[in-house]
């Protein structure tokens, strides 16, 4: 008897702002998932929060931003995608492909804890920390683990007093600093501030994507470039990190245009792996497994490092930037090309999601919810 195969959701789109790089995403996974072991379910979310299932999620991953759906296609919700297995409705496990707001910040994965049923990537608290980059910096902070100088200021305080923001910014940090709007991903809504003349704008900005503004000090201060350096990181309670790469943007950091919008001899360029010391490499993969598991994440996840130079015979400065618990999936982003140079093909890469979403669901089962 042949075996069943596993019936996976890919569900992509969103309301964020980087609903076309989920698209994308999931374009990729959806040409590179073995149809062979996998019985696939296109699952999408408009712009404006509709579900759609079939043809008219593929309307949408074909860039219809407004596709039509008949009655049997409309307003998909995970609980009837949880429905049992037998009944041939249900699916076994759910690979969202969501980034950013409403993605990856918990909300959906409260959804699908709500419905039981496995998904990849990271639990609510590991996504929303993962999101919300002041909560995760207090959580890097709580483990030890080296961050640059950073102040946090509310959108209220901000609008309420620019100038007191002001001096408390001035204060705790030294220009250039960026600014950040803390849960937001893809780099939208960041601005480097060399000075004060530019801090408003920046700050107003960041302020009109998100309530909480993180403000970060530029590392190595002013006139250096710091490298910008990342890890795939892939497990559950066992995670294991990939080589380093580097990525030298085309522009002065790595923003939203740096990473999306500009090609050929214009676009950034990637280094796997990344010209390091054995010493170097070491540190920096131990630093990401720890910032995986302080922030609880599983399945899997991007840390991203900023390198400044070594000066006057001190080693080179290695902090933490961030980790994305759901980074850019297509077949040319970085996490899966670290692991494609560590060993693991993209088509491998699904697969081993797949089997950790899984594990997991299988462990949560081992917990009692009531006496």
């Amino acid at each position: 008897m042949a075996k069943k195969k596993l019936r996976v959701g890919i569900l992509f789109g969103g309301k964020s702002g980087e609903h076309e790089i989920s698209l994308r995403s999931a374009r990729s996974i959806l040409k590179a998932i073995d149809r062979k072991k996998y019985d696939v379910v296109e699952l999408g979310i408009t712009k404006q929060g509709r579900w759609l299932q079939s043809s008219a999620a593929q309307a949408l991953l074909g860039g219809d931003s407004t596709p039509t759906d008949s009655k049997d296609e409309a307003g998909l919700t995970i609980a009837a995608a949880a429905a049992e297995p037998a009944a041939g409705t249900g699916l076994d496990v759910v690979f969202p492909v969501l980034h950013g707001t409403f993605g990856e910040d918990g909300t959906i994965q409260g959804l699908f804890e709500l419905a039981d049923i496995a998904y990849v990537g990271s639990g609510v608290l590991g996504s929303s920390a993962g999101m919300d980059k002041d909560a995760m910096k207090r959580m890097f902070f709580a483990a030890g683990l080296p961050m640059t100088p950073h102040v946090t200021l509310l959108r209220s305080e901000w609008r309420t007093d620019a100038k007191k923001s002001t001096r408390l910014i001035e204060k705790t940090l030294q220009y250039p600093v960026f600014v950040k709007p803390a849960n937001l991903g893809s780099s939208v809504g960041i601005s480097k501030v060399k000075s004060r003349a530019d801090l408003a704008a920046a700050m107003d900005l960041a302020a009109s994507f998100d309530r909480k503004i993180v403000i970060e000090q530029g590392v190595g201060g002013p006139g250096v470039k710091p490298r910008e350096l990342e890890v795939a990181v892939l497990g559950n309670d066992a995670p294991e990190a990939s080589i380093v790469g580097e990525i030298v943007p085309a522009k002065e950091f790595y923003d939203y245009e740096a990473k999306y919008e500009l090609n050929g001899a214009d676009e950034s360029v990637s280094i796997i792996p990344a010209k390091l010391t054995k010493a170097e490499e070491k540190k920096i993969r131990a630093m990401a497994i720890a910032a995986f598991r302080a922030c609880d994440c599983a399945g899997l996840a991007r840390v991203d490092f900023l390198m400044a130079p070594a000066v006057k015979g001190k080693p080179a400065e290695i902090v933490l930037n961030e980790i994305n618990t759901l980074p850019g999936f297509t077949s040319i982003s970085m996490y899966p090309k670290l692991w494609a140079a560590s060993g693991v093909p993209y088509s491998k890469l699904i697969d081993k999601l797949i089997e950790l979403a899984l594990e997991r669901h299988r462990e949560k089962q081992q917990t009692h919810f009531s006496r």
